[in-house]
């Protein structure tokens, strides 16, 4: 909406609204009830009760805690209704602030905190031509033309949520200052940068890690990874700024960016607290720190998260990525993992065993991890004894006995499971089968009656049988002691406040992609839109998807010296192997994801001879 709307908004205001000036939640009643939102019986009942207390709080805020109810459905008008219904009131637009998609550098230039706080307004967009700006009160528009010719840009006005402005006019400010603070203390440093500008008249001065301002960016960047459900944090030195990226969903979001002298003290910061060596910056190194969530709003502490850290070094300085786990919602009962029955019941057949090797395959972020450690906590008894081998150590889990690799002390994977063997362990987990001296050792504890469990990286669950012959088990050792294999990927799921059913995906088009099998049942597809629950994006939270490979006699026949992976995967299917691509569509006749969701997570099931 561009300025001169705004302006006629303010001199031909709705009828029995103020000129000018703030709104007062006697004249919001009186709109609720010409509107039939609300009955006039509701809205006495409103005054009654108001009369008796303070007028000083917002009128919307008072409102929206009032416990109206619409007037026909009797749904309640609580804050986030109230706003929407007062922005197309005003024929304004409603805006549902998504800190994601806010330059907090560029708003907090528009006007100071004291004047936003004042005017319950916050800049959210800043282009060459236009400012956006959020507010609660879309009648006290006298302010504008200050902001236009503070900003030389025209001004459009959105309503927004009163507690969202409160709640991110301190945020956004609060990181500003502390980023500016950061940068005043210290200029790039570019010993770490392969791509060096040498700059006359600049100085060379690090930030210090210990910096105030330093320290509460990283704390900022924390909680609003974990309000955000971001899974990991990458801070990215580019060749001018340092980018800021959350992985939310299995997507990443660019969140903010830095200067890289303040990224630069980020990452210090960080890898101080990681208790990594700082001054190393020329080769990869990793870490972990264990952190707590913020108070919740009833005033609980938050629950405990684990970050796994990461350094990379490249062309313009030290990478990071931090890989968040929350072990409440990590450590998952197996119900709770996306199993389907069939598969829930051969992987508890499985895993109730009592020896052999158990493998879990997928990329990087398929949900492995999460996967082993729900499965060794439901085993993990007083009566077992259950020890794992990691690099690095995930999450710490009291009901394991954890050792962390380190090759600086020649103990890798089979020095630590060597030692292992020698701890009277009923269940192993290795982190990784990475050559053929841990794959061996991991072949003589199942054949020693251990049962283990393992990862590799392959694309499906046969692609483990074959990477094992790779890397040079025998292929008899194999067939011996793998007893199954569990290949996962995690689908996003559809966002529920906004998915809407789909005509274009048919039963033929699913039965499709799960060849050979047929889906039996109904088929209830839905598609993505998008909405401000779930950033536009029509997806919400990720689900798993699995294929379980079950070693019987027919397929350990087919584990031979010609091991033919396309022949070992037909059998497999002709035995009951359900492929990724059968999950997926299953979850699709659910509801529960989409086609073209489930087409770009799994890899296709070559059958061919």
């Amino acid at each position: 909406m561009s300025r001169a709307v705004t302006a006629a908004m303010a001199t031909e205001p709705p009828p029995g609204s103020p000129p000018r000036g703030k709104l007062e939640w006697p004249l919001l009643l009186d709109w609720l009830c010409d509107d039939g939102l609300i009955s006039a019986d509701d809205a006495e009942s409103v005054r009654a009760r108001f009369r008796a207390g303070s007028s000083s709080l917002h009128a919307l805020v008072r409102l929206g805690g009032a416990g109206l109810t619409r007037q026909g459905n009797g749904q309640l008008l609580d804050l986030e209704a109230l706003t929407e219904w007062l922005a197309g009131r005003c024929q304004l637009p409603y805006l549902r602030i998504d800190p994601l998609r806010v330059d907090v550098g560029r708003v907090a230039d528009v006007m100071s905190v004291q004047y936003a706080q004042s005017r319950h307004a916050l800049p959210v967009s800043v282009s060459l031509t236009e400012v956006v700006i959020a507010t609660a009160e879309p009648f006290d528009t006298a302010w504008l033309s200050e902001i236009e010719a503070h900003t030389r840009r025209s001004v459009r006005l959105v309503v927004a949520n009163p507690e969202d402005l409160r709640r991110y006019t301190t945020e956004f400010y609060a990181l500003a200052r502390n980023v500016r603070a950061a940068q005043k203390s210290g200029e790039v440093s570019t010993t770490a940068s392969f791509e060096q500008l040498v700059e006359l008249g600049k100085t060379n001065k690090t930030l210090d890690a210990n910096d105030q301002g330093v320290v509460q960016v990283v704390d900022w960047l924390w909680g609003y990874a974990f309000d955000q459900r971001a899974s990991d944090i990458h801070l990215e030195p580019r060749r001018d700024m340092g980018a800021i990226r959350f992985r939310i969903d299995g997507v990443l979001h660019t969140v903010y960016q830095v200067p890289l002298t303040v990224m630069s003290a980020m990452t210090a910061r960080i890898k101080l607290l990681g208790r990594m060596d700082v001054v190393e910056r020329r080769r990869p190194l990793d870490g972990r720190i264990k952190t707590r969530r913020p108070e919740t709003a009833d005033g609980k502490p938050g629950g405990e998260v684990e970050m796994r850290l990461s350094t990379l070094p490249t062309a313009f300085g030290e990478k990071m990525v931090m890989r968040i786990f929350d072990p409440e919602a990590a450590v998952k009962g197996l119900t709770a993992l996306g199993f389907g029955a069939v598969e829930s019941r051969a992987w508890q057949e499985l895993i109730s065993r009592p020896h052999g090797i158990v493998l879990v395959t997928g990329p990087t972020g398929s949900g492995k991890t999460t996967t082993l450690y729900s499965t060794l906590k439901t085993l993990a008894t007083e009566e077992v004894n259950v020890c794992t081998i990691e690099d690095p150590i995930e999450m710490i889990e009291p009901a394991f006995n954890q050792t962390q690799v380190q090759p600086a002390l020649d103990m890798g994977f089979a020095e630590g499971l060597r030692a292992l063997m020698r701890q009277d362990p009923d269940i192993i987990m290795v982190g990784e089968i990475r050559d053929l001296a841990t794959a061996e050792m991991a072949i003589q504890a199942a054949l020693t009656g251990h049962l283990v469990f393992s990862t590799l990286h392959t694309n499906d669950a046969v692609g483990a049988i074959t990477r094992l012959a790779d890397l040079g088990v025998p292929r008899y050792l194999i067939s011996a002691t793998v007893i199954g294999v569990l290949a996962q990927r995690l689908a996003r799921t559809l966002c529920p406040a906004c998915k809407v059913r789909d005509d274009g995906t048919t039963r033929e088009s699913l039965d499709e992609i799960a060849r050979p099998w047929r889906l039996s049942g109904g088929v209830r597809p839905y598609k993505a839109v998008g909405c401000l629950e779930c950033r536009h994006t029509g997806y919400r939270g990720r689900a798993g998807l699995y294929e379980l490979l079950l070693m019987n006699e027919a397929l350990r026949a087919s584990v031979h010296p010609e091991l033919d992976a396309s022949a070992l995967r037909r059998q497999a299917v002709k035995d009951g192997m359900r492929p990724l691509r059968l999950a997926g569509a299953m979850k699709v006749a659910e509801g529960l994801t989409t086609l073209e969701e489930v087409l770009r997570s799994t890899p296709s099931l070559d059958l061919q001879s």
